[in-house]
Parts: structure tokens; C-alpha cells; sequence
């Protein structure tokens, strides 16, 4: 009788196991990369919510008539906008970079979202 209940219990445990192996995946989750900015677009880098340290380069040289990008390397959604309005990204989701954009002049230009980012550009000339 004990053999029965061992041999039977050695039996659940066994199925058990095997049942619980079933469906779960061994590799860690990744986070997205970052979308690549179109060619020979200036990208700038938004880094994170710490001022005028939330963007790369800051001052940024964008020679006047050269497309730029925002690519958000971040984890949060940020919305760039100069400073006088006649720029606005949309939403940029974390990984995400914004549609290329040409600047008509230098300015600054700040995080709608979150209105402590702040950066510059400057005109290369």
C-alpha cells in the first residue's frame, strides 16, 4: 500500500513539473531601439527630463535651411515646440524620432509635456 502512495505521488509531482515547464520562455525582455533618424538629418537626442540637460546636443548647430530631427532615447513621451510656435513635433513616443523638420531660423524650444526641457539652437554660420 505505501508503494502505491509513494509510486503515485512520485507520479504527480512529475506531471506537475512538466506542467509548469510548459509556456514560459527563458530570454529576457528588450527594450525597443530607437528608430534611425533619416539621413543627413541633425538629430537631437532627448535624454530625459533634467532642464537644459534633457537634450544632445544643447546648443544645437543647425545651419539655416538643414533638416533636424528629435529622436526621444528616453522612456517617456515629449512634444518639442519652439519657442515662438512656428514649430511643433507632435507626440514622440520613448524610441520614437519626429518626422524631419527644416528650420527657418536658430531659437529655443522646449518639451510642451514637460516645460523644464528646455534647449537651443544655434545657426552654424
Amino acid at each position: 500500500m505505501q508503494r502505491y502512495i509513494l509510486a503515485a505521488a512520485v507520479a504527480a509531482l512529475t506531471l506537475g513539473a512538466a506542467g509548469c515547464s510548459g509556456g514560459y520562455s527563458t530570454s529576457s525582455p528588450t527594450s525597443p531601439s530607437p528608430d534611425p533618424a533619416p539621413s543627413g538629418a541633425i538629430t537631437i537626442d532627448v535624454i530625459g527630463i533634467n532642464g537644459a540637460r534633457s537634450f544632445s546636443p544643447n546648443p544645437a548647430t543647425v545651419p539655416p535651411g538643414q533638416t533636424v530631427v528629435w529622436r526621444n532615447i528616453d522612456t517617456t513621451t515629449h512634444r518639442m515646440v519652439l519657442n515662438d510656435g512656428r514649430l511643433d513635433t507632435g507626440n514622440i513616443p520613448p524610441g520614437g524620432v519626429s518626422s524631419p523638420m527644416t528650420l527657418a531660423a536658430p531659437g529655443g524650444y522646449h518639451c510642451s509635456i514637460h516645460p523644464e526641457m528646455i534647449g537651443t539652437i544655434s545657426d552654424a554660420q
